[in-house]
């Protein structure tokens, strides 16, 4: 858990302090003991075992691009530790620059935000008030207490549930997909964007207190829930993004986040 004197640091060295728009809506997830991974997924799932995880509240949505804007027009692509925020001038942005203002792209504003990097996501939510969820959060919101396989459940994934199986790009509105809400009511957590989290990309079994939640850039992080050009083998709730690219100092065209706290 980040305790609230060390994300004031972070937020003072960052340089994104400052008053936030509106935030999004959040729904609170009960403390509980989750089984992390599976048995018999990749190798990187494995093994499954036991994680307590404190009550927390979780983003109901992934950030979208139109809040991301909001975020690039309070702070800039880049924050005082010249560390890069979005990747505003690769081709798969949606987001842009007119004038002096960020804008997202017409019929873009409500899809998940991709091409923050990792940073950008952390210091996102920072400015929200908020944090990255960690990855055991993350899963903990994505399967509930009965360790399901979906959001939604262990029925096979499909197009009423998750955007998934589509070419490079083809990302739907954030909440395009209610019939694939999950045990606490997210939306999202399957398909259309994979997530970044505030953990290290370690092997299994978590634990919090090893460094892989050292919120200092540098390390692969770990990225949950399959994208929208993803199989459907990869928008499984304890996938960890294995075979994505996903340097973190970047942004990608099938990354993007949602805040907790």
């Amino acid at each position: 858990m980040i305790r609230p004197y060390v994300l004031l640091l972070l937020l003072i060295a960052s340089g994104t302090t400052g008053a936030a728009a509106p935030t999004a809506e959040m729904l609170p997830i009960a403390a509980g003991t989750l089984t992390m991974g599976s048995h018999d997924g990749p190798d990187d799932e494995r093994p499954a075992h036991a994680v307590r995880v404190a009550a927390f509240q979780i983003d109901r949505l992934p950030v979208t691009n139109e809040h991301f804007a909001e975020f690039l027009n309070a702070v800039g692509p880049h924050n005082r530790n010249a560390e890069r925020l979005y990747d505003f001038d690769d081709n798969d942005a949606r987001i842009h620059q007119a004038g002096k203002h960020w804008l997202a792209d017409r019929g873009f504003e409500n899809h998940p935000a991709v091409e923050p990097t990792w940073a950008g996501a952390r210091d996102y939510c920072a400015w929200r008030g908020k944090r990255l969820p960690t990855e055991a959060e993350w899963e903990r919101a994505a399967r509930g207490d009965d360790g399901r396989k979906y959001p939604w459940g262990n029925a096979a994934p499909d197009a009423a549930r998750a955007q998934f199986g589509k070419h490079f790009n083809e990302t739907a509105a954030a909440d395009a997909f209610p019939a694939g809400r999950g045990p606490f009511g997210t939306l999202g957590m399957a398909g259309n964007a994979w997530e970044w989290v505030s953990s290290a990309y370690k092997p299994y079994p978590y634990n919090a207190g090893d460094g892989r939640e050292d919120l200092s850039a540098g390390p692969v992080r770990g990225t949950r829930g399959g994208g929208h050009d993803s199989p459907a083998a990869e928008i499984t709730a304890t996938q960890r993004g294995r075979t994505l690219s996903r340097n973190p100092r970047a942004g990608h065209h099938n990354i993007s986040f949602r805040c907790a706290k």
